[in-house]
């Protein structure tokens, strides 16, 4: 039987970071997410990697893109002042076509906010960020053990792909507690070719570069670009479904929120009312597959911790065809069980 360790949801995603051979980190200090830059603090020199605490988020961000462009795993995490401050570093590591690891374990906003859990990160994380035309692959755990084993999955698709893939968390999440296993964890290796590593007299210099001043060459380079972010829409997107087979009416929520809402759905059952909850897993791409399949819901509810951002991608993947309302709270509140059964009465009474 795999080990079950007790762990916080900040220090799951460094050491599993670790594990997936993740031997540079580059951060700044930011609540709620300071625990994966001192978990990564004590570990990092016991194994032989580097932590840096730079002298800030724009610093670190590019420290990220020199280590990428060498070839290495590396990963940064803030909270959501600070992953602003990366956006313009994230756009660079975007058009240069190198793998890098970012969380975000997002705090509520806009300006400083509040250190309490938010989701309103969604379209800043999802929409690109930065300047220019590019994506970002999103997980978005909804356990501690997700915490974990996206880690893993996103620095697998960040080689893979050749580009970004964060981990957007929240408050919540990154401090609670759960048990966990990191045995079945399946690590790949990808070979780096293009990577920065001296040529030693043996090869052609590699270059790793954003700057394309024919505009021909860049409109080239952004088209390819979307060529492969279409296969990764079309092979990689995860959801989970919850007693969807039946259901007249969907709850769609992710993190923190899907597990309340899956209590709501569980009550809401009890009275009767055909519910189900479709869960993305990646946030992009976004499961558009998963609302296809779900052919006699009538109605759906985005829950959010946000003024709604989310709802925007429901309403799409369903071709504006069914009713979607949208179930929030914000400035670091959650909602809770009652309200989102609440919000599922008053949809089963137009159903």
């Amino acid at each position: 039987m795999a080990e079950r360790i007790l762990m916080k949801g900040n220090e799951a995603i460094a050491e599993a970071a670790i594990r997936a051979g993740c031997r540079h980190y580059f951060g700044y200090p930011i609540t709620p997410q300071t625990e994966i830059a001192a978990y990564m603090a004590k570990r990092m020199p016991k194994i032989g990697g580097v932590f840096l605490q730079a002298e800030s988020e724009i610093a670190s961000i590019n420290m990220v893109y020199g280590a990428a462009a060498a070839g290495m795993r590396v990963m940064t995490s803030s909270s959501s002042p600070g992953i602003s401050l990366k956006q313009e570093g994230l756009s660079y590591i975007a058009g240069s076509d190198v793998p890098a690891l970012v969380v975000n374990v997002q705090r509520g906003g806009p300006g400083l906010g509040g250190i309490q859990p938010s989701q309103s990160d969604y379209f800043q994380a999802t929409k690109g960020g930065g300047h220019g035309d590019y994506r970002t692959i999103v997980l978005a755990p909804a356990s501690v053990q997700e915490m974990a084993s996206l880690t893993i999955k996103g620095f697998d698709l960040a080689d893979k792909y050749l580009m970004t893939a964060m981990i957007l968390a929240d408050g919540t999440i990154g401090q609670m507690m759960e048990p966990i296993t990191f045995e079945d964890a399946e690590i790949k290796t990808y070979d780096k070719p293009w990577a920065l590593t001296g040529t030693e007299g043996k090869r052609k210099h590699n270059i790793v570069n954003s700057l394309y001043l024919k505009p021909d060459e860049l409109e080239k380079k952004n088209f390819e670009r979307f060529e492969k972010y279409a296969e990764i829409e079309k092979c990689e997107a995860m959801w989970e479904d919850y007693m969807m087979e039946d259901a007249e009416i969907c709850v769609v929520a992710f993190g923190i929120a899907s597990r309340v809402a899956k209590n709501a759905v569980a009550a809401a059952r009890s009275e009767g009312i055909k519910v189900g909850l479709i869960r993305p897993i990646t946030l992009w791409p976004f499961p558009n597959k998963a609302f296809e399949a779900a052919e006699n819901v009538k109605a759906f509810i985005s829950v959010e911790l946000s003024m709604g951002q989310m709802i925007e991608d429901v309403r799409l993947a369903t071709g504006c065809r069914k009713p979607v309302t949208l179930c929030n709270r914000t400035g670091g509140m959650i909602p809770s069980p009652d309200e989102i059964l609440e919000a599922i009465r008053n949809a089963g009474k137009g159903v």
